[in-house]
């Protein structure tokens, strides 16, 4: 039983610090015109007093780059 907790806190450790270097990141860069959110794929649908925003492709393209960064972290 203590591997697995050895495992989920190693894990854990590691999206920690994944999701501070990506904070971090995005501070620096926040005047920078990153399109992340404007994708072509991404839905967006507005009214008078309504917007609907569905981020489809920048989602797929997250998803994609952070499977790959986590597959070469815990290869073995």
């Amino acid at each position: 039983m203590s591997d697995l907790l050895q495992y989920i806190a190693k894990f854990l450790i590691t999206v920690g610090i994944i999701t501070a270097l990506i904070g971090a990141i995005l501070l620096l860069f926040k005047n920078t015109n990153i399109p992340l959110g404007r994708l072509p794929g991404d839905i967006i649908i507005q009214k008078k007093n309504f917007t609907f925003y569905f981020p489809i492709a920048t989602s797929v393209l997250l998803s994609i780059i952070l499977s790959l960064i986590l597959y070469l972290i815990f290869r073995r």
